[in-house]
């Protein structure tokens, strides 16, 4: 994964479309603290102009402690999961790093003005500030929920230039040019989280290990021939363009002692893998000692415009954020590393939207080789070692991708456990099993600069699959951008750019029309009436109401009820029974199970159908 989990799109064949491709993934984490003190404002803000959907009903309530709401009898000892992860899983990261040991920031109390404001404090966020800070700039880090809540913390940590799509495919839209400028780019990446690691001294198993890129297919049969030429060819384009691949016809891993033959694929040397909230943690307790550098947490941004105007180069534009709360932050520039935009389209068009599975199982230490490993399916498995204990290792194995919201959640890690199992027998229990969420460009390639129709505001979006390496390539194109210097990166990763988007609009209009398809479950219902509905699980209850609510019955038998209209483009929500959500199927939308955005582009939370509901968002968000 990259900044959820990470997911190999085979690309190698001419034919591949990408509207039905699946892809890698990325992020993750959580925390426990004990009783929150809450402090009411000394000065309440103005009234915003849209009341946060999970604060109190009326004006008056949204500005008062939350846990003076009536129903809220006992002090809030644990924090909400929801604004701790993105699912209800824990991911394998959870087993070296506690959620105790992510750094805590204060939520925003206050106007204030800023050189540059981030939003989203991922490993695209704080690898921005990190650029940013060192280059002497004043940057304020804001995030919705907790730092690392997102999908970073839900990766499976691979850190590699051989990207899922393949430079063959790459160049077919971005020339070869363009493929060489890709591979540079991440291999930067790679390396730059080695650096950063060595000189602020953070142990976060960062090491250098070969990529093997296998065919899907058993020695013998004729698919296994296809796929090692088209891998073949891969590999000496890979080299062509300067990277460090070769080809080998009887490639083996160590401790793959299954009678499934695989063998043979290309090389890729001198990739990278380490523990993704580990190195992060560290990069933020650095940060937490600069005197320009503020964050803050559980602010959430409702709203990003450019102020002022500009004409013939006269006048000076600057950005203004409003939040939730009603404060509002004034920045020189702006950068938006929030997975994706938080516009209405801006490039959300040119995205498609998958979930991707992971398993961390347990294997004895030295049993299997240290590598990235990938194989040539469509909807890929990835694998990768990390440390468990003194004896034994976890194996990380991810795949199993599908479009976000269109299909059923729960068989996606028996067959993981399958997979890995038959190929390598030695391994033990189950320990961790994850899902996390991945944005698919049309054309390969991330969106990393100026937003569409602005000059002061960035967006960081579109991993690919390879999310982590992006973000952290995206803090020095964006560094330089801001200061005024020329980066060869910039026109490949440029959200205006055109070319490459022309010849990919057959598979954006195929995709935009399956998208389109999903508006028929405003008249679809997944459940009859809520007695049917066992419990500790949600759905989508369209029989008998004036319109479709996303409806949860929690362990205890209690209902609650929202909207089940997503707020970013009215899609219907469907239930994710993994992760305990609401997901939109049309944009990718998450929504945890107290109706709380865990992933945009939506920027607030399902609206409360009932006062059920109501009290379970204020209390989730305490």
């Amino acid at each position: 994964m990259s900044n959820a989990v990470s997911g190999r799109i085979p690309a190698l064949s001419a034919s591949r479309d990408v509207t039905t491709a699946t892809p890698f993934f990325y992020e993750l984490r959580g925390r426990t603290t004990s009783a929150r003190t809450v402090t009411a404002h000394t000065q309440p803000p103005s009234v915003p102009t849209t009341v946060p959907r999970y604060q109190a009903l009326s004006q008056v309530q949204a500005f008062t402690p939350r846990h003076t709401f009536a129903t809220m009898t006992q002090p809030n000892t644990e924090p909400s999961r929801s604004m701790q992860i993105s699912g209800a899983t824990e991911p394998v990261w959870t087993h070296k790093l506690p959620w105790s040991q992510i750094p805590e920031f204060p939520s925003l109390d206050k106007d204030l003005e800023t050189d540059i404001a981030i939003i989203g404090a991922g490993i695209a966020g704080i690898s921005t500030a990190y650029e940013l800070v060192k280059r002497g700039k004043q940057v304020t880090l804001i995030e919705a929920r907790n730092v690392l809540s997102g999908e970073t913390g839900r990766t499976s940590g691979h850190l590699t230039n051989d990207l899922d799509d393949g430079f063959l495919e790459i160049a077919k839209k971005h020339g070869e040019e363009g493929a060489k400028q890709a591979a540079a780019s991440h291999a930067w990446a790679r390396d730059r989280i080695g650096e950063i690691a060595d000189e602020l001294k953070i142990e976060c198993e960062y090491r250098r290990l070969p990529a093997y890129d296998i065919s899907q297919f058993p020695v013998g049969e004729k698919e296994h021939e296809d796929e090692l030429q088209e891998l073949k060819e891969e590999a000496e384009y890979q080299r062509k363009i300067g990277m460090e691949t070769r080809f080998d016809p009887n490639l083996t891993v160590r401790g793959w002692t299954s009678t499934i033959d695989q063998r043979g694929g290309m090389v890729a040397d001198n990739q990278a893998t380490f523990h993704p909230t580990k190195y992060l943690v560290g990069v933020l307790n650095w940060l937490k000692t600069q005197p320009n550098f503020q964050c803050y947490a559980r602010t959430r941004v409702m709203d990003i415009k450019e102020k002022s105007i500009e004409l013939l180069g006269i006048g000076h534009k600057t950005v203004e954020i409003t939040t939730e709360g009603g404060y509002t932050i004034k920045a020189e520039n702006a950068i938006e590393a929030t997975c994706v935009p938080l516009q209405k389209l801006s490039v959300i068009i040119q995205l498609e939207f998958y979930r991707s599975y992971c398993i961390a199982v347990r294997v004895p230490k030295g049993s299997v080789e240290d590598c990235l490993l990938y194989d040539n399916a469509e909807e890929y498995k990835y694998v990768r070692l990390t440390e468990c204990d003194e004896k034994d290792d976890y194996l990380v194995v991810g795949g199993c991708d599908h479009k976000v919201g269109q299909e059923e959640t729960t068989s996606r890690f028996d067959e993981l456990e399958k997979w890995t199992r038959e190929r390598f027998p030695q391994v033990g229990s189950v320990d961790y099993k994850w899902s996390g969420q991945i944005f698919e460009p049309v054309d390969y390639m991330g969106f990393i600069g100026k937003n569409q129709g602005n000059d002061k505001i960035y967006i960081i979006t579109g991993d690919s699959g390879d999310g982590l390496t992006h973000g952290v390539l995206a803090g020095r194109l964006l560094a330089d951008e801001i200061d005024g210097v020329r980066n060869p990166w910039a026109d490949l990763y440029s959200p205006k750019r055109v070319g490459s988007m022309l010849k990919s609009l057959p598979s954006m209009v195929s995709h935009d029309l399956q998208i389109n398809t999903q508006y028929k479950r405003v008249l679809q219902t997944d459940i009859d009436d809520i007695e049917d509905l066992p419990r500790g699980c949600g759905g989508v209850l369209n029989k008998g109401t004036t319109k479709p609510l996303a409806v949860y019955k929690d362990e205890n038998g209690n209902v609650k009820q929202f909207s089940a209209f997503c707020p970013h483009l009215k899609g219907v929500v469907c239930w994710n029974h993994v992760e305990k959500s609401f997901d939109c199927p049309v944009h990718g939308s998450r929504f945890s199970k107290e109706g709380i955005c865990v992933i945009g582009p939506s920027k607030a939370g399902l609206a409360p159908a009932d006062e059920a509901g109501e009290k379970e968002q204020v209390a989730a968000a305490a």
